[in-house]
């Protein structure tokens, strides 16, 4: 299971909120961003996206760290 879960999105498609699996914590776009930028999150990173800080998952071969 991927630890963090997409729970709302845009209809452009742009993820706004987050579930943590394994903490039970929701957050918004902007708290994950911080979460990242804070170190919480080593298998995520934030892009700059259409001028709006956005969450991904770092490029690698596991797909547990994926925002599913």
């Amino acid at each position: 299971m991927a630890r963090i879960k997409v729970t709302s999105q845009t209809k452009s498609g742009r993820n706004t909120a987050f579930h943590d699996n394994h903490t039970g914590k929701n957050m918004t776009r902007t708290q994950f961003v911080h979460e990242i930028k804070s170190g919480n999150y080593n298998n995520y990173t934030v892009k700059n996206i259409g001028n709006k800080p956005t969450p991904v998952s770092k490029p690698d071969s596991s797909k547990n760290n994926n925002l599913g």
